[in-house]
């Protein structure tokens, strides 16, 4: 008796075309007709430029710990800089205003850490890739 795992195997055939055969329930759909991944993209990194930086736990404990006051002039400078960051490809960047430093990871516009002239300390930062002024104008 012949042992069936060792049949021939059938040849492959061409799948039918995706227009042919209906998609499962449930199953993700294509995107509307003019739609691409890189302007729903676009769209996303817009609407999350708009929404401003927001600051880390830490970031926040750091601005609270050393009495660091951001106005909305000091805001908007803040997220102007993360902007032109962004717009250089930078990463994690060293945002300087006035007398303080942040480190600003500029992708998710996310403040990681805050400080004010007398707790730069040595004046060493590592691990940035840019740095931004973030002059009055």
């Amino acid at each position: 008796m012949a042992d069936p795992r060792l049949s021939p195997i059938s040849p492959v055939r061409p799948a039918a075309s995706a227009a042919a055969t209906p998609a499962p329930a449930g199953a993700p759909r294509p995107a509307a007709q003019g739609s691409s991944f890189s302007t729903a993209l676009a769209q996303a990194q817009q609407a999350q430029a708009q929404q401003g930086v927001r600051f880390s736990a830490h970031a926040q404990k750091r601005l609270d710990k050393r009495d660091i006051q951001l106005g909305d002039d000091g805001l908007a400078r803040l997220n102007a800089a993360v902007d032109r960051a962004a717009q250089r490809g930078g990463r994690e960047s060293l945002v300087l205003m006035d007398d303080m430093a942040f480190i600003v990871n500029v992708k998710q516009r996310l403040v990681v850490t805050a400080m004010d002239g007398t707790s730069r300390k040595e004046g060493v930062f590592t691990q940035i890739d840019s740095v931004v002024l973030a002059d009055k104008k």
